[in-house]
This record gives C-alpha cells, structure tokens and sequence, in this order.
C-alpha cells in the first residue's frame, strides 16, 4: 500500500501533512522513530526522516528546505536538553517558527516543561501510543485550516 488516500476521501481533500523526525547527536535507538514514521505515513502523512547523527543545524536547514509542516525530535540518549533547544533557536531565527515542534523518547517531565516553554508543544514519552501522535497532529493540521 502507497498511502496515499483514496480519491473522494476526507484524506484526500485535505492538505498533505509533511513531518520531518530526526535524530540528533550521537543517538542510534531507531525503533520508536521507524515505529512513528510508518504510522505517520499509514496515517497519509508525508514523512522526511533526516537519519542519525544530525545536528540541530542539519535539522532546521532540512526542515526549511523541504518546507514541512511538522518537526519531531526523538531523544533516548539524554541529549535532549542540550539539542532541542537549538532546534526551536533556529527555527525562530531562520523563519520555521510556525512549524509545530514536537519531541518524543526518555524526557523527564522535568525537562518537558522546560521544553513546552521554549516552543513544543507536545512531548510524547516512552510508551505513547502512536495513534495519539497521529491524531495530535492531524488536529494541529485541521485548526490550521479552519
């Protein structure tokens, strides 16, 4: 299966979500992100996975380069403090700032609220059910267009 929605389908007449995932630094845990892409694209989303060992900088130029609509980070390496925040920096400064800034993995709630503050809005944690990530952004996407 491609998909792609069905001609006449509500997926079909609404606008294709595109969302980048990325992997920043040295973490190499795959599964969880390989796990959200394919729902996002089972869901008709269009997902960018930029691959490991990124850098916040690689993730903003991609993001604005392939003009996506959501950016999801995924942390399992305790990074996430130190590379999120340059993430949501860049793309404040580089003209990605209406871009919904998602996250995911091992995040402490602790450093989730530090992380709502500077721009996520949402953080997904071990264990979150996939749909609810694809229903999170599919409302994003929908309250956009209305």
């Amino acid at each position: 299966m491609s998909g792609e929605a069905a001609p006449g389908s509500a997926q079909a007449s609404a606008p294709r979500v595109r969302v980048l995932l990325a992997k920043l630094g040295l973490d190499s845990h795959t599964i969880g992100v390989t796990v959200i892409a394919r729902a996002l694209r089972d869901a008709g989303m269009e997902v960018v996975y930029t691959g490991l060992k990124q850098t916040p900088e690689m993730v903003v130029a991609t993001a604005i380069q392939e003009d996506v609509d959501v950016v999801g980070l995924s942390s399992l390496s305790a990074a996430h403090m130190k590379h999120f925040p340059r993430v949501a920096e860049l793309l404040r400064e580089q003209g990605g700032g209406d871009k919904l800034l998602i996250a995911g993995g091992v995040i402490p709630e602790e450093d989730a609220e530090k992380l709502r503050a500077i721009g996520f809005a949402r953080i997904f944690t071990m264990g979150a059910d996939s749909r609810a990530i694809v229903d999170y952004i599919r409302e994003w996407a929908e309250s956009r267009t209305r």
